[in-house]
């Protein structure tokens, strides 16, 4: 009967603990339905184009805006490359429960990196603005005071000029930033606030001690890079265009890869979502197999 009872008493006890929520996986798509809108951006006296990526109510165009305020991320495209091809990276954002705003006018053979990093800044002043505007459907959806900037290749490059402008910008994370005119390592050298390089190990157009590693070296603390081992330019594209290259992964594991660390680091650094911190600065992302860590926080 003893035994009977002790054996009884650990089968209550297991059934009374409750079981440990399972850590989130960044790198799968979040929870909110994702919708676009194609809007006009003005703010400043500039007037851009761009496409906008959201929570919403359902999936689709212009859908209602999910419950709630979300941080303003403003993503901006490689050199000669559609906005489209990084439609996955800007809709899983979305489905973690950011704004992304994607600015269209930089994408011919003779763009202005400044103009693009002024680009950029038009769309995140906008959402801010949007958030008090009467009838916009971002009214009352933005946080005004969690503003993020992103982008790959050029357009990393134009989002570390852009956040070296804005005060405003909490956190800076890109793909395979290119090295810009003017010069986004002197920019970095200057940036108060944490700042992330995600480079591909096999990058043959922006390779990461060229490009990526001066930038980060240059950038005071809180910094890193963070490598996808076997990962090529255009592995952080959707699909492959001109000037592209290859690497010893697919595209797809590198994708995964890639909005695995930049979810995290957003969502740690403008949405305050506690479990993120150690997927950005912990032992999982310390021992990641698929991408290397170096940092100060």
């Amino acid at each position: 009967m003893r035994v009977l009872a002790i054996t009884l008493a650990l089968v209550a006890s297991t059934l009374a603990t409750p079981a440990l929520a399972a850590p989130p996986d960044y790198g799968l798509p979040g929870t909110y339905p994702v919708a676009y809108s194609d809007v006009t951006a003005v703010a400043g006296g500039r007037s851009v184009p761009a496409r906008v990526h959201y929570p919403a109510t359902a999936a689709g165009v212009n859908q209602p805006v999910a419950t709630g305020r979300f941080p303003a991320i403003a993503f901006g495209h490689g050199f000669f490359q559609a906005t489209s091809k990084y439609t996955s990276t800007s809709t899983h954002l979305a489905s973690w429960g950011f704004v992304v705003v994607v600015p269209t006018p930089q994408g011919g053979l003779s763009p202005s990196h400044s103009a693009f990093a002024d680009d950029l800044n038009t769309g995140l002043t906008w959402l801010v603005a949007q958030d008090g505007t009467a009838g916009s459907r971002f009214r009352e959806h933005i946080t005004t005071t969690a503003l993020g900037v992103s982008g790959h290749s050029m357009g990393g490059g134009a989002a570390v000029l852009a956040a070296a402008r804005n005060p405003k910008i909490t956190t800076v994370s890109t793909y395979a930033a290119a090295e810009t005119n003017p010069s986004a390592k002197a920019a970095a050298a200057t940036l108060g606030v944490p700042a992330q390089f995600l480079a591909g190990s096999q990058d043959t157009i922006t390779p990461v001690g060229e490009h990526q590693r001066p930038m980060f070296a240059a950038k005071p603390p809180s910094k890193q890079l963070r490598t996808v081992t076997g990962g090529f330019h255009c592995g952080f594209m959707d699909s492959s265009g001109l000037f592209c290259d290859n690497g010893s992964i697919t595209r797809a594991a590198q994708l995964v890869a890639a909005k695995r660390v930049i979810t995290s680091w957003f969502r740690h650094y403008l949405s305050g979502d506690a479990a993120a911190r150690d997927f950005v600065w912990g032992t999982p992302a310390r021992t990641d197999s698929a991408v290397t860590f170096e940092g100060t926080e």
